[in-house]
Formats: C-alpha cells, structure tokens, sequence
C-alpha cells in the first residue's frame, strides 16, 4: 500500500490571505499545508480520502492519473469543497465515480451540488456513484474499509483503517469501544492542530497521549493549524515514531 498526503493543513487558525505569521512567511516546503486529505493506491486501485478546495490542485501536484473512489470523513466544506473537479475523472475514465461516506454526508453532497444529481444534467457536470455507509466493515473495489466512529465536538465523524493503516482527522472524542479498532496499526495518523486547547479538534498533547496510550509504532499528525508552529521546529519536539505529516509525504507500507 503506498499513501501519500495530498495536503495536511486546514482552513482553522490565522488566515492564509495577507498573513503576516511566520508559518505563512515560512520559506520550508513543509509549512506549506494545503487542506488535509491522503491518496491511497493498493491493489491495483486508487481512493482518495476527502476532496477539499485544494483538489484539483492536489491530483496535479500528485500526478494522479484514475481514481476508483473518493471516501469522505465528514460534510465539513474543507473536506469536500472540491469535488465538481472530480469530472476530469468521469471524462478520463468514462465512469461514475463512486463516493462513500454516512448518509448525512451524501445528502449534504446532493444538496450542494444539486446539478449533479439532476434530472436533466448539463453537459459536462460531475457524475457519482452514491454509497451510504455505517459504522460497519465495507468494501470498496474490493478493498475493506473498516470506520472509526469519532467525534468532532457534537457532528459524527468516521476515521479509517485499511490494512495496517489508520487515518483519523478532525477528532476531539473516540470511545474506548472505537479506540479498540486502531489497535494493532503500524500507522496511525492523528488529526493535531495546535498546542492550545481547542472545542473540536485534538491539541498536540491529547494527541501524543492517545498515541502513548495505543502504543502505536508510527504515528503521523496531520489537519495542522498555523498556531502548532514551524515543522522544523515542532518536528524537534516529538517523540522518535511521532512525526508531523507534510504535503507530498509518501508511505509504503
């Protein structure tokens, strides 16, 4: 299985626009964070986790040839703001692209990209293929998919577990229940967004205590705010197998 982090930022945190903080003035290719998804290609197939407002900017920048599925976290619009651009795709591959993710999330998708789903479609609008999912093992092209129910303040969230890995963002709850279904990873990778406390998201802290206490080998911290810091210099700071994830980050596993 190879991952590759598309992007590892997120839209919370000090404006990107006029920004006069370092992260932003920041000339290391690591502190240049586009909004957080991972590309997954195993077994012959290619899945997306999430499709922010980077998108299209992200598939270029990966070089990403098909894709068989998208599977989205959760409705929030930093996580799937960019999905009109998956009809390159349909274009390419003269096909529906199937998309995974909890009713509410499909229904917030029909909503807001109505065109799509229409009766009469214009020429040229995205085509998908609609999968509702639970909190229950599912497959998609073949590959299984197991969801972590999580929670990010009060809205149901679903992190994900193929194989040997573990992907979970926006996150501020798992249950002892939910936390039995990492164990075992070889990867884990954590949503982290800044050192102070926050209402919906994990603090680097809470982070690095989950971590401990999963006795994961390999963890990698990603939905990163401006407010965490520099990578160079909070990279310094982790343990040995904690590491803060960064743009183009590539995994085999």
């Amino acid at each position: 299985m190879r991952i590759t982090f598309l992007g590892t930022g997120t839209s919370q945190g000090i404006p990107v626009i006029a920004c006069e903080c370092v992260v932003c003035r920041s000339n290391d290719q690591h502190d240049k964070r586009l909004r957080t998804s991972v590309w997954i290609q195993t077994n012959g197939k290619s899945l997306v986790i999430d499709t922010g407002p980077d998108f299209r900017q992200q598939m270029l920048r990966a070089d990403v040839k098909n894709l068989d599925a998208a599977i989205f976290t959760h409705q929030h619009k930093d996580h799937t703001a960019g999905l009109d651009d998956i009809r390159a795709f349909n274009h390419r591959q003269q096909m529906d692209i199937p998309l995974y993710g909890r009713q509410q999330v499909l229904n917030q998708i029909k909503s807001e990209f109505s065109y799509a789903f229409s009766e009469k479609r214009y020429p040229g609008v995205p085509h998908f293929e609609l999968h509702p999912i639970e909190n229950e093992l599912f497959e998609v092209e073949g590959i299984q998919v197991l969801p972590i129910d999580v929670l990010h303040h009060k809205l149901p969230v679903y992190g994900y577990r193929i194989g040997d890995f573990t992907y979970i963002t926006d996150v501020n709850f798992i249950s002892e229940q939910e936390q039995q279904k990492i164990k075992g990873s070889r990867v884990l990778v954590l949503d982290t967004l800044q050192k102070e406390p926050h209402l919906s998201h994990f603090t680097l802290s809470q982070a690095l205590d989950l971590i401990d206490k999963l006795n994961v080998p390999t963890a990698y911290l990603t939905h990163i705010s401006h407010k965490l810091g520099l990578h160079a210099s909070v990279e310094s700071e982790l343990p040995p197998h904690v590491h803060l994830a960064y743009d183009g980050l590539v995994l085999d596993l």
